[in-house]
Order: structure tokens, then C-alpha cells, then sequence
């Protein structure tokens, strides 16, 4: 039987971000190209090896999983209600997108992104003390509380499967995978 989504099929972005360098805060760019097996262009958490500096350092041979950052526009205002003023690009991430509940998507889904990019969804981000040391106690209120759905708040992963260019109003559609569905896993 299949499961009832609980998230909507089409949303839009609403910011992107890229940085050359490993800050953990993204600057909000014009536009940005998605390049397919890459990543974004000219962001360090680009490449097909991992990229993320502790795997990295121990695993430099791993696929990358996480070569670019998506996170829902709706999370801030919960943050902020909590005492947390995040903006777009603040949690490092490349795409900011409203009308999609990114965490409750299946392991595998596509989101097609402007014309052409399309990016195959890997995994949750997982919090890391960086969030923390960007404003205390934030990793807390990213952790989930509740019984049921994903255990973050703080954005999915994934890899490029077709590239383009992606900018703020673009349209974000979903695609489901016919499989089974398989929560995405912890990153």
C-alpha cells in the first residue's frame, strides 16, 4: 500500500548560496550552476570524493554524498521564535526552498530545480557543533522532539543528477521514487 506523502510535490526556491571556501556560512548568491556528479560550481563542499573536512580527513575516498545542502525557508521562523535570527545561506546551506517539507521525503527522491538541475536526495544533515558555536544552544533546537518523522530539523542532502543554473523563484518540483518508501538517513 502506498504511503501518503506528507509533503507537497512542488515549491520554489527561495535563495541559493555558495562559498569557495569551508565557512559555515554561505553567501547568498545571484544564481548558481549545479553541475551533474559535482555539485555547485565553485563551492568547497563540491567534488565527487566527500568533502566534508572530517570524513575527509579519515575517508577521502567515499562518494559524495553530500554535494548540495537544501533546507526549508519554513524552519526559521520556529527558529527565530525560539530566540534564533537565521537567514538564508546562514546554515551553510546551497538552496533554500518554501512549500517543501524536505525532511519527510523518501531516501531517493528528485527535485528538479529551475529549467534543468535535478539533485537526488541522500540523506538529513546532521547538526554538528558548528551550530552552536554560530549561536549557542541552536544544535538543541535543531534535534527533533518528536515521536515520530525525522530525528533533525536542519536540512537534507544530495547529489546532482542532471545540472543547471538555479536563482531564487525558481520553481522546485518533486518527483517520488516508485520503490518503497525509505526515510533518508543521517549524513
Amino acid at each position: 500500500m502506498p504511503q501518503k506523502h506528507e509533503f507537497s510535490l512542488r515549491g520554489r526556491v527561495v535563495a541559493v548560496a555558495a562559498d569557495r571556501g569551508h565557512h559555515f556560512r554561505k553567501p547568498t548568491q545571484e544564481r548558481i550552476t549545479l553541475v551533474k556528479g559535482h555539485g555547485v560550481e565553485g563551492d568547497a563542499h563540491a567534488g565527487p570524493f566527500v568533502r566534508h573536512r572530517y570524513l575527509a580527513r579519515r575517508q577521502p575516498c567515499l562518494p559524495n554524498l553530500r554535494q548540495v545542502h537544501l533546507i526549508p525557508l519554513e524552519l526559521f521562523p520556529s527558529l527565530l521564535e525560539a530566540g534564533f535570527e537565521v537567514g538564508a545561506g546562514d546554515l551553510g546551506e546551497n538552496v533554500t526552498t518554501a512549500g517543501l517539507n524536505l525532511e519527510r521525503m523518501p531516501l531517493g527522491t528528485l527535485i528538479e530545480l529551475g529549467r534543468s538541475a535535478v539533485v537526488e536526495l541522500t540523506g538529513l544533515r546532521t547538526p554538528c557543533v558548528l551550530l552552536d558555536r554560530f549561536q549557542a544552544g541552536l544544535k538543541r533546537q535543531v534535534l527533533s522532539s518528536a515521536e515520530t518523522g525525522p530525528p533533525f530539523k536542519s536540512g537534507v542532502l544530495g547529489v546532482v543528477r542532471a545540472g543547471g543554473t538555479v536563482a531564487a523563484d525558481d520553481i522546485a518540483r518533486v518527483r517520488v521514487p516508485s520503490s518503497p518508501f525509505r526515510p533518508l538517513p543521517a549524513l
